[in-house]
Parts: structure tokens; sequence; C-alpha cells
């Protein structure tokens, strides 16, 4: 899928641009051995992407100007709408549900718009074009950019003040579910044009990197430069999302922001995504995840270690929830209790040596003795 960005103006200003050629013959050719950008991606399969280039029109109107990345069956790209003289960058599904909210909720500032939508025949089908405004950088990237990792309280709360009414738009005008927050999915706006300015000078004169395989080309990705003025964080990327009012059982959200009741396969709701936040919170105030899943014996995400998390943090879990769960069998006896007692006495283990108040840790001669490692060296 070929996704676009652009700007949002009024109505046709002026002259209508002119076709920029980007036929510069100065990139690195990377070998076509070396799989880069969503050639990595798992399961990748080659059809599912629009062979887009460089230089190219779509619908005689956008041209796209460079890389800015890739997903699992999409890229993204930045591209110049000629008739308007706005700018683009490439990704439907609830678009058009989320566009049905009320145009009075503060919350739809908060959420990324639909501009347009298009089909383009690809090599072997047809593939969607979504116009949305442009946007800077994530979340994700602030934090990576950012020395001590870390995004700072007032920017935090200003985040999450624009994420509740992200959500409170999605969750009562749009009866929609997110199910997939997450900082890369959380981005920045751009109040001027200059970054995409810069963008195009760069490709023209610098081409960015490049591999020919199979009659497509595959691009390296380009970051915009910093805008000399930052607009409102709001909320992106429906990919996941799903229509509210009806039940669901899915697994959705990335491994580490699961909600229990996702992770029990009981019916979920509006209210996963208020789970979800409150993990991600963690690890963008924090820079560490409130909750990780590994499991001490497979080395690995597994659910049972990450709702012994949970029980350690909340504690059990309400037997209605559990009642409600298709996979609640096979993590607790019909009396509540969690089968994987292991990883909750690995996690008491934890527990003696991370106290406040020194004296109450446990000492190493104590620790020597612990219930999980004499347990752990008998198996």
């Amino acid at each position: 899928m070929l996704s676009s960005f652009l700007r949002s103006l009024p109505r046709r200003i002026g002259p209508t641009w002119k076709p920029l050629n980007f036929s510069n013959p100065n990139y690195v050719r990377i070998p076509v051995t070396q799989k880069i950008e969503e050639e990595t991606m798992p399961d990748y399969v080659a059809s599912r992407y629009y062979p887009a280039r460089i230089g190219d029109i779509l619908k005689n109107q956008y041209q796209i100007v460079g890389k800015l990345g890739f997903g699992a069956s999409s890229t993204v790209w930045l591209a110049r709408d000629m008739d308007y003289r706005r700018y683009l960058d490439d990704e439907l599904q609830m678009y058009q549900r989320i566009e049905k909210g009320s145009t009075n909720h503060p919350g739809r500032s908060a959420v990324r718009s639909l501009l347009d939508s298009f089909n383009i025949d690809g090599l072997e089908d047809k593939h969607r074009c979504l116009v949305h405004p442009p946007l800077c950088e994530s979340v994700l990237t602030f934090l990576h950019r950012n020395p001590v990792q870390r995004l700072p309280p007032p920017v935090l709360a200003f985040t999450l003040k624009r994420l509740f009414l992200a959500l409170d738009y999605l969750h009562r005008e749009c009866h929609s579910i997110h199910a997939d927050i997450k900082a890369d999915n959380i981005m920045f706006g751009v109040a001027d044009d200059s970054v995409f300015d810069d963008f195009i000078e760069n490709e023209l004169h610098t081409p960015c990197p490049r591999e020919e395989v199979d009659g497509r080309t595959i691009y390296i990705s380009q970051e915009l430069g910093t805008p000399k003025e930052w607009g409102a964080p709001v909320l992106c990327d429906f990919g996941s999302a799903m229509p509210g009012g009806i039940e669901h059982l899915e697994d959705i959200q990335p491994n580490i922001y699961r909600a229990p009741e996702v992770i029990l396969e009981a019916p979920w709701t509006y209210s996963v995504d208020i789970w979800n936040v409150g993990c991600m919170i963690s690890n963008v105030l924090e820079g560490g995840s409130l909750f990780t899943g590994h499991d001490p014996e497979s080395q690995a995400y597994r659910s049972r270690a990450h709702l012994a998390e949970m029980i350690r943090l909340l504690g059990p879990p309400p037997p209605d929830l559990l009642a409600q769960g298709n996979l609640s069998h096979k993590l607790f006896s019909d009396g509540g209790d969690f089968y994987a007692k292991a990883l909750l006495v690995f996690l008491r283990l934890v527990h003696k040596m991370l106290q406040w108040e020194p004296a109450k840790r446990s000492s190493a001669k104590e620790l020597q003795q612990d219930e999980w490692i004499r347990k752990t060296l008998r198996e």
C-alpha cells in the first residue's frame, strides 16, 4: 500500500507546480544480495508493496519526492500536490468512520485526518493510496534523539492531554478502538514547510541510496529535518483499529502493552486503549517497560510471564474476569490460583532485593537459600 500525506489548503491558489526532475544518477547502488528496508520485514512479499519510484506522478497530481518509511505491507512517501501546491507524504480502513465524527469535538484535531484516497495499479494487484497531512517525527524518534531518552514531564503532560482528547473523540464520537497505541504512532506536527523544501533539495542534489531488484527499486528512507516550529502531537496509524460497540476477542496490541482481557481472550472494548496508554507512559517517562513478559525459563515473551508481572503489581485478577476468558483455564485453576507459580516465586526473589529501605533488603546469605533458587537448582 502506498500512503500520501499533504498539507491541507482550502482551495487551489495561483499556478500549479511543475514536476521536478529526479534523474540525478549520483546515488549509492546497494547490492541485490543485501536486504534493506521492507525486505527485512518478517514474511516479506514484494507484491504487497506498490513499486513506487521517486519522481513518479500519481493521479496526475501527486509527485513522489522521497521515502520516509515502511511497514508490514506499505511504504511511506513524501509527495508534492502539484494542483494545490502543498506537500504530501504516504497511509484507509477506519478513516471514513473517523471523518464522520463531530467537527466540534476538540479531539478531532488530535487524530490524523484523511484528505484523499484512490487506487493505483501495481505489478500484480491494485494498491490503495491514502493522502494525509504531513507530520514530522514520532514520539519514539524524539525520545531517541534526547540524550536521556525520556520525555520531559511538561512535554509528556501535553502529549497525554492530546492523546486523551484523541481517544475521547475516537471512543465517543467515532465508536472506534485504536488497539495499537505506542510511541511511534504518536507524531508531532510541522508548522512550517521549510523541512519539506530542504528534503527535496537534498534528494535532487544527493539522491538516496537504493537497490534495483526484480524490476523494482527499494530506497533507503530519509528523515525530515528539524522544523523551525513544531506542531501539536496527533494520534496516527489506524491499521489495527476496530469498531466499538461489538464484542471483540482478537489478539491485539504490542506484546508488552497487551491488556489482561486480551491475554485471557476475554471480551474487550474501548478500555484496552486506556490500559495501553498506562503501560506506554512508563516507556516515555522512565525509559523502561512497566511489564516485559520476559520468561526467565524460555528467555522470550510469554503470556504467563506477563500475567505474573501483573499479579505482582496489581494482585490476582478478579474471578469475573477469569470466568470470561477463553484461555483462563490454561493459566488459572478453577479456584483462581495461577498455574505459573514459579514466576511469582521468581518475582518475590527480585522483590527481596528491591526495597526502598536498605535494612529491609535480604542479605546475600539469605538470598542463597531463596525458594526460587533452591527449586530451580533441584530441577
